[in-house]
């Protein structure tokens, strides 16, 4: 049922309203002059009383007039009286037959009749109720009954009467309406187009599609207007129609928008708008369709972009195109076909003209122009494609054409010819089997063994180069597979590499090979697929080359760099059990030279109590020069254990847990980074330098800073101070080991040494930049991603 007609229905439907309820309102009238007869006229009462006994009504006359089906009944459902309507309407006659009403109530109503009766006698009135019904034609109706109670002088309900509406086209018409507004809403919630419903603007409704494309949710949409989340391609153009659509000149229209998603990002659109009017034909709402076209604009603009790039190449194509229509009327034509013929028309002139008229004019450039017309004429009839034909020309030039006939659904559209002038091509194949002999002789006596093999790995060519490096003569290699010759050590490996030079990779690789002596050598093999002229693999080509003197040279080098990797293990542990074995004596001479102090010291005159002092100090000099070995000797050998290392927490620690005295100050004006390193490896290293630079200040006030930048792949820091500097010769030397500036009994010369090794484990620099007695600056940098 299309749209028409639902409207002509509902149409219907509404007439018929306000005839029932004309229809009803006389009912009322009616009702209420009854009523008001019962009571004030008993007169009136009395004669309905034996209307009633006696089965005949005068209410007929009264309701003679009413279109609906009027019925009076006992107070169990038995017909007392009822009009022509009903009687034609239910299929029975009153008069005839005894009929109770219960008997065509539906079996799914039986329910809730009783109880409607039961309100009925409790209320007196009954309004508005409806069931399902079947008559006597077995006809299912629906039908919507008012209806009220009769009473006696003594007022006791005696009867009822009311008016019974066939509301079954109406009930029909509504369930259609129901259907189709349920088939409706899946229609739009499941339509891949977004469909929003708005006023004048503002967003009404919308469908999941439509929020889903902008990304808000339908309460969110209906907070704003379409034009705040959307804007025309051609903002002039749909003003014009949206005056027009105003003005009731057009019904519908489309546009093009750009949308903005509530992500920010936008999408573009194709805006399709309608009106939904009132029975007056004014205007309520207006409906857009949102299809998203971002991917076909895109498409087209990729599509123009190769169309005009395949306009460019075939205008700029060395070879000479020429297309016709299935008549034979040039449809495309570039430049080199013109240049090839000697045509002075322009390209773009020859569109539409006739094969045949341009043909005549290019004969005389034709060797042999009659057999060119045979051929042309043989390769039209034949519609077969046709391959690298040759057309010579009186110049001596020579073309190669080609002729491809177009078929669309199977029907002939035209052909494309294309020629090639293969000139030199033809003299270079003239001149190629000269250079092959020459570069035969090269290639047999070259340093690098050739050897080609077809698909089952049989030798077809080798060179001497190649027999020198496996022992055989060419004749005993010739025919024979190249796998039972060359006995590799891993043959897995080489069928593997074979397969894959059968898919046509090319690969570099090196394997073990017996020579035929049975000495094992060492070759570095360079193989690439051999293709015909049709780009199929028909064998494979390898390069040889005996690297076995540069592998033995090698297996020497990983020799000694497990020796090396053992020696610098062995040198570790010794330094371990060394600075123990030194530590050990070291204390004991230290708790000697308590116990004098203590035990002597009011024997020991003022100069014995210096030089036990004095003992003690070389004691703890020499401990840290021991701890400052160790330290350097595993600075780049310990693993990393690289995890977010906070560096504010490394300079609080270090604040914390080394001696500066009172009148410096260590500062950190921002916040430094968290970076990915050895947390203990970072302790070492800002340590050694922050402690390097608080015991060289000699200033009333000393401040040391600790500063970074971020430089791409690096953390740069920067440690300040204003100390006594470092003289310029000494910038280099001091990250040496047991090099040290000045008479610093604590300086053990190892520091920045350490400091510079674990700068070079995260691939960084360490620098300074210092002035004498203006303070010094240490720079270093720490790579971000170290690979470990």
């Amino acid at each position: 049922m299309d749209n028409k007609e639902v409207a002509l229905l509902k149409k219907a439907l509404e007439r018929q309203k306000k005839a029932r309820k004309q229809a009803e309102k006389i009912l009322e009238e009616k009702s209420k002059e009854l009523y008001d007869v019962m009571h004030h006229l008993k007169s009136a009462n009395n004669k309905l009383e034996g209307l009633l006994n006696e089965r005949t009504s005068e209410l007929d006359g009264e309701f003679i007039n009413i279109i609906d089906p009027y019925v009076v009944m006992d107070l169990k459902y038995n017909v007392i009286n009822m009009n022509l309507s009903a009687k034609e309407f239910l299929g029975f006659d009153h008069t005839k037959e005894l009929v109770n009403l219960s008997e065509f109530v539906h079996r799914d109503y039986l329910e809730y009749t009783t109880e409607s009766m039961r309100s009925l006698m409790e209320v007196g009135v009954l309004r508005n109720y409806r069931a399902k019904i079947i008559t006597r034609n077995n006809e299912e109706k629906w039908v919507q009954i008012n209806c009220c109670l009769i009473f006696n002088k003594e007022r006791k309900p005696i009867a009822a009467q009311g008016i019974l509406r066939d509301i079954s086209q109406e009930m029909e018409i509504k369930q259609m309406l129901s259907e189709q507004k349920k088939q409706l809403d899946v229609i739009v919630e499941n339509s891949p187009l977004g469909i929003v419903l708005s006023v004048d603007g503002r967003i009404v409704k919308t469908n999941s599609t439509f929020c889903e494309m902008v990304g808000y949710s339908e309460s969110e949409l209906k907070q704003v207007s379409i034009p705040e989340i959307s804007r025309p391609e051609d903002e002039q153009a749909t003003a014009i129609l949206w005056e027009r659509f105003y003005a009731g000149k057009l019904d519908k229209f489309a546009v093009t928008k750009e949308f903005f998603k509530k992500d920010k990002s936008t999408f573009l659109a194709k805006v399709q708008i309608g009106a939904v009017t009132d029975i007056h034909g004014n205007m309520e709402y207006q409906v857009a369709l949102i299809e998203d076209i971002s991917k076909e604009r895109e498409a087209e603009r990729q599509l123009k972009a190769s169309e005009n790039r395949l306009a460019t190449l075939i205008a700029n194509l060395h070879t000479g195109v020429l297309l016709e229509d299935e008549n034979r009327k040039i449809a495309l034509v570039n430049q080199m076909f013109c240049d090839l013929f000697h045509i002075s028309t322009p390209p773009e002139q020859m569109i539409g003209i006739e094969s045949n008229t341009s043909a005549k004019k290019t004969k005389i450039h034709l060797k042999h122009p009659e057999k060119f017309v045979e051929r042309v004429d043989e390769l039209l009839e034949n519609r077969e494609i046709a391959m690298a034909d040759e057309v010579e020309m009186s110049d001596g030039r020579i073309l190669e054409r080609d002729y491809i006939p177009i078929f669309t659904n199977g029907n002939y559209k035209g052909h494309l010819w294309t020629y090639e002038d293969v000139t030199i091509r033809k003299n270079y194949k003239k001149n190629l089997e000269a250079q092959r002999a020459k570069y035969s002789s090269i290639i047999a006596n070259m340093n690098l063994g050739l050897v080609e093999v077809d698909n089952h790995d049989v030798i077809l060519m080798v060179n001497q180069s190649y027999c020198d490096m496996i022992g055989f003569s060419k004749e005993e290699l010739l025919g024979k597979n190249v796998n039972e010759m060359a006995q590799f050590k891993d043959e897995q490996f080489i069928l593997k590499k074979n397969k894959e030079r059968l898919r046509g990779e090319t690969d570099s690789y090196e394997v073990s090979v017996r020579h035929k002596n049975g000495s094992l050598r060492h070759w570095l093999i360079s193989g690439a697929p051999r293709f015909d002229d049709s780009g199929i693999v028909v064998g494979s080509i390898g390069i040889h080359l005996d690297i076995t003197d540069q592998k033995l040279l090698e297996f020497q080098k990983e020799k000694l760099l497990r020796e090396l990797e053992s020696s610098n293990q062995n040198l570790q542990e010794y330094a371990h059990i060394v600075s123990h074995d030194l530590k050990s004596p070291l204390r004991s001479i230290s708790a000697l030279a308590t116990w004098l102090t203590e035990d002597y010291k009011d024997k020991l005159d003022e100069g014995g109590l210096q030089n036990l002092e004095l003992m003690q100090e070389k004691i703890a000099s020499m401990d840290r020069l021991i701890h400052g070995i160790l330290e350097y000797s595993t600075a780049n050998s310990s693993e990393l254990d690289n995890t977010d290392v906070d560096t504010n927490e490394v300079i609080a620690e270090i604040k914390d847990s080394i001696f500066i005295p009172e009148h410096v100050e260590l500062s950190v004006p921002e916040v430094l980074p968290t970076i990915k390193a050895d947390k203990t490896k970072m302790h070492q290293l800002f340590q050694n330098i922050i402690g390097n630079a608080v015991v060289h200040i000699e200033k009333e006030v000393g401040l040391v800073e600790v500063l970074y930048t971020d430089e791409n792949d690096f953390w740069k820091f920067t440690i300040k101070d204003n100390g006594v500097g470092i003289p310029e010769k000494y910038h280099k030397k001091i990250f040496d080991i047991f090099q040290s500036i000045g008479d610093n009994e604590r300086s053990t010369g190892i520091g920045l040494s350490i400091v510079k090794k674990i700068i070079d484990r995260y691939e960084g620099k360490v620098w300074v930049d210092s002035t004498l007695g203006k303070g010094t600056q240490f720079h270093f940098t720490i790579k971000k991603n170290l690979d470990t």
